[in-house]
């Protein structure tokens, strides 16, 4: 596929493990990464600003060139006042792996080159994927419909599609990818990786509250709503939670996109902390486990789907 020579071979699984608000630190990040697969963060995560330093000083420190190396998600908008504090931090530390979102600024892709990095944007359509790649991203993140947290509406069939007719680079996809099966789908469609977040929450290592977890071992596609209302940016949320934060989801107003606002209040709760986000994938999630314990169940459902898929291409 088209993944650099660096990153392949240390990869057990192909798949990269989202960055999620609040929930992803170091202790699930190394873990990820010690398993095999790409193991991710959000810069923003390390609060107070000081403590992105430390992170990264703990992460070069614990991991070895035989783990599979992590990432720094970094928001790239108006509305995050550390952008360059963090950058500086990771270009000093040499992230191996950069996903930006939320804007695609060629300053950021070329700080990150300076050093030999590699720089991989999400997207959900197939415009702002042709300005990413402009802007000198290296490879692309579809977030494809059904993703958890912030998603787009684009079926994944259409999306991987629409970016694989001109774009040979490295692509992951997004979007409701919860078992090996979904990521052998991902690589049949054309991407080199899957990228799977909402699985990881019901990990013990995940930052998550004990309630959250179990409430995403116990729900399932039906119980997850797209609505822009809690940050002006659309995207999936468990029902439950909503309702627990005394909304009704039916009754949900829109928000304005011009107001992007991520620590804004909705009826007293916040979005991430009371309202908590996850993709339609759910369904597979049953059990509270070690994240090495998921991955290698999703490397061995992987690997029995190329396996079926072998000796049906044999029959």
């Amino acid at each position: 596929m088209t993944l650099p020579a660096w990153l392949e071979p240390r990869l057990s699984l192909p798949a990269i493990a989202a960055p999620m608000f609040i929930i992803s630190r170091p202790e699930l990040v190394i873990a990820q990464c010690k398993a095999g697969i790409v193991g991710a963060f959000p810069s923003l995560n390390a609060r107070p600003s000081g403590v992105l330093e430390e992170w990264l000083t703990r992460l070069r420190a614990e991991l070895t060139d035989a783990d599979a190396p992590f990432a720094v998600n970094l928001i790239v908008h108006k509305t995050n006042p550390r952008l360059q504090e963090d950058l500086a931090l990771c270009v000093k530390y040499r992230v191996p792996i950069i996903i930006t979102s939320l804007g695609a600024m060629p300053e950021v892709n070329e700080a990150v080159h300076g050093y030999g990095g590699l720089v991989l944007h999400d997207v959900i359509n197939d415009e702002f994927a042709h300005k990413a790649v402009a802007r000198g991203a290296d490879g692309l993140i579809a977030v494809a419909a059904g993703a958890g947290g912030h998603a787009g509406t684009i079926n994944p069939f259409a999306l991987v599609q629409e970016i694989r007719a001109w774009f040979d680079g490295p692509l992951a996809l997004s979007g409701a990818i919860a078992n090996g099966r979904s990521i052998a789908a991902a690589r049949a469609l054309g991407a080199d990786l899957a990228y799977i977040g909402s699985a990881f929450i019901a990990t013990q290592e995940a930052d998550a509250p004990a309630a959250y977890k179990q409430m995403v071992v116990e729900s399932s596609a039906k119980d997850i709503l797209y609505s822009n209302l809690f940050t002006g940016v659309h995207g999936n949320y468990l029902i439950p939670s909503i309702k627990a934060a005394g909304l009704d989801p039916a009754l949900l107003a829109g928000a304005d996109p011009a107001k992007m606002e991520w620590s804004q209040v909705v009826n007293g709760s916040k979005a991430w902390r009371d309202i908590w986000g996850a993709g339609q994938g759910i369904g597979a999630v049953r059990d509270i486990v070690p994240a090495a314990t998921l991955i290698a169940r999703l490397r061995d459902e992987y690997q029995a789907a190329l396996a079926h898929l072998g000796a049906e291409t044999n029959a």
